[in-house]
């Protein structure tokens, strides 16, 4: 059975992320649907710190997973940890926006797994960017 997340702890959570999917930095606040916990440590607390906000299909396709293979290297290395990790040292947007690009092998495994360029994400991205919505402020864009 699932654990109930306490409202002011998930409030907590979203606003830490500025709202945005902690993954695929997509912005909860144009889509249909809430975004959900992710713990970030399967079987952690339910902290601050153990928890991540994450659209759906992120966390569906991250699930109890903590490393993945790197499709370049065929090692496997860890996922992006937004606890750990900074998302601008892994990831880029491509020069329209509309593509996450991996910096390093964490940023591979993590964009292979989770999918961050599937279809759907590209698509929901072209839209926010022709009403100058995305990419996210303040993240790194390819000259």
């Amino acid at each position: 059975m699932p654990r109930k997340i306490p409202a002011a702890l998930q409030d907590q959570v979203r606003q830490r992320a500025n709202y945005l999917c902690e993954y695929c930095h997509t912005n909860e606040r144009w889509q249909y649907d809430p975004f959900t916990m992710d713990h970030i440590l399967p079987s952690g607390e339910d902290t601050i710190e153990n928890l991540a906000l994450a659209c759906f299909h992120c966390n569906r396709r991250k699930s109890d997973r903590q490393e993945a293979l790197d499709p370049e290297t065929g090692r496997i290395a860890p996922l992006f940890n937004p606890r750990q990790h900074i998302w601008g040292e892994h990831f880029i947007w491509s020069s329209n926006g509309l593509l996450i690009i991996p910096r390093t092998e964490i940023g591979r495994a993590t964009v292979a797994l989770l999918e961050l360029n599937r279809d759907r994400a590209c698509s929901i991205r072209s839209e926010d960017v022709k009403v100058n919505r995305h990419p996210p402020v303040g993240d790194p864009i390819e000259q």
